[in-house]
């Protein structure tokens, strides 16, 4: 065979899974016609040659295999056919049944000793329990077929060698229970690597789902410590310059100044999130306009927006803070800035501030202190998205994050972050 014609055959080969396929799915669709197409099958190959020539022995082999079997009428032969081959109907929902009944009628018809050409069906109810019954089946199955096989031999005896006779017989009802399981096995490997497929489809889903998650609670932080405290922070300042207008005039312009510029901040990091969400479709030159994150280095600005607005900062570092990694620094600042901005939404103007984040060996330690009220308002026993935010980000460090009440008054924020490096940052 050369290669052309290999190449050939794809087409060929194509079209005979095409037709296999239609033809699984019409038998799932109408089951009794294949189950129908094979008793029909097996009467015109296998009965109505035995009922046109009145029994394979007639005019068939040595007269001495004629004479060793009971002709019996139409009707007889009919009746033991129909007992061969009608079982086969239901061949695939009730295996073990058909077989049995096959079974029988085969052993009693040996019995009377009158060779059918339907006896073939015996053979296909074998392939079909093996196929379709229970496996803990088989061995009786095989025991009944072999007793069977002896029964045959022996009649066939005085034409043929017991031996020969079984060696025959035997070979084709293993050549019947091999099939049967070449093909159950085969149907079992494909019904695995099919739920295989299908659990890994359902795994992709949900990782997919997950990763989706997980960004939207990323971005919503990020939208959270932008809006929240740039919005709290233009309040109070807002407030603040519209209070020394009349009085001031120089502090009102001062907090216009002020409000502009963290409006403009607040839009700048506004675009980089949302620009990080656009699609690739949009094209290289709708590009959000970058900028680097903030970090421990910005802090400063922080504080000076909320000293404007009326608060007493103090803010000290201790340990070599700057040499962090962008992402401590980007978790530290905005644990800062979140808990700043609940100071300034809950606390008085000339609330003092003490501000300290210190870098301990491995360990990092935010500390906001302030001389607000102890009790801020709120639902009973709830969180604010905040402080959940602030313990989302301190969880990526292996940290923590406790709030409450001080015992001199006031309201406390402290923050412990691990810097020790994971076997994967490595």
């Amino acid at each position: 065979m050369t290669i052309d014609d290999i190449s050939g055959m794809g087409p060929l080969v194509a079209r005979l899974s095409r037709g296999g396929q239609r033809l699984r799915q019409a038998d799932r669709t109408h089951p009794w016609v294949l189950d129908t197409a094979v008793v029909a099958l097996v009467f015109l190959l296998f009965c109505l040659p035995d009922l046109l020539h009145d029994g394979p022995g007639d005019g068939d082999g040595p007269p001495r295999f004629r004479l060793a079997f009971t002709q019996l009428p139409v009707a007889g032969m009919l009746a033991l056919q129909a007992g061969l081959v009608l079982p086969l109907l239901w061949r695939r929902r009730k295996p073990l049944p058909a077989f049995a009944v096959i079974t029988a009628v085969f052993v009693l018809q040996w019995s009377m000793n009158v060779p059918l050409r339907a006896d073939i069906a015996l053979f296909i109810a074998l392939y079909s329990l093996t196929l379709h019954g229970r496996l803990r089946h088989l061995p009786w199955a095989c025991a009944a077929m072999a007793g069977a096989m002896v029964l045959v031999a022996v009649r066939v005896s005085p034409a043929v060698s017991v031996w020969d006779a079984l060696f025959f017989l035997l070979s084709t009802a293993t050549a019947a229970l091999a099939l049967g399981l070449m093909v159950r096995i085969r149907r079992a490997q494909l019904a695995g690597l099919r739920d295989r497929a299908a659990r890994l489809e359902i795994e992709r889903d949900q990782r997919s789902r997950l990763a989706t998650a997980t960004e939207r609670t990323r971005v919503a932080r990020e939208m959270h410590d932008i809006v929240g405290h740039n919005l709290s922070v233009i309040i109070t300042l807002a407030d603040a310059g519209a209070y020394a207008t009349d009085m001031a005039p120089e502090r009102g312009k001062e907090a216009l100044h002020l409000i502009g510029d963290t409006g403009r901040q607040a839009l700048g990091e506004l675009r980089r999130v949302l620009g990080v969400l656009r699609e690739a479709a949009d094209g290289p030159a709708a590009g959000p306009e970058l900028s680097p994150q903030p970090g421990i280095a910005d802090i400063g600005s922080v504080c000076a927006k909320v000293r404007a607005a009326g608060l007493e900062v103090v803010y000290r570092t201790s340990g070599d803070v700057d040499g962090l990694d962008s992402g401590v620094q980007l978790t530290v600042y905005r644990i800062v800035q979140e808990a700043l901005t609940n100071t300034l939404k809950h606390a008085a103007t000339g609330t003092r501030v003490r501000l300290a984040i210190l870098a301990e060996g491995s360990r990092l330690r935010i500390r906001v202190q302030d001389t607000g009220p102890a009790i801020r308002p709120g639902p009973p026993n709830e969180e604010g998205h905040g402080l959940v935010g602030m313990r989302e980000r301190a969880a990526l460090y292996q940290g923590s994050v406790s709030a409450g009440p001080t015992e001199g008054g006031g309201w406390s924020v402290e923050a412990v972050l691990d810097l020790t490096p994971r076997s994967g940052d490595r």
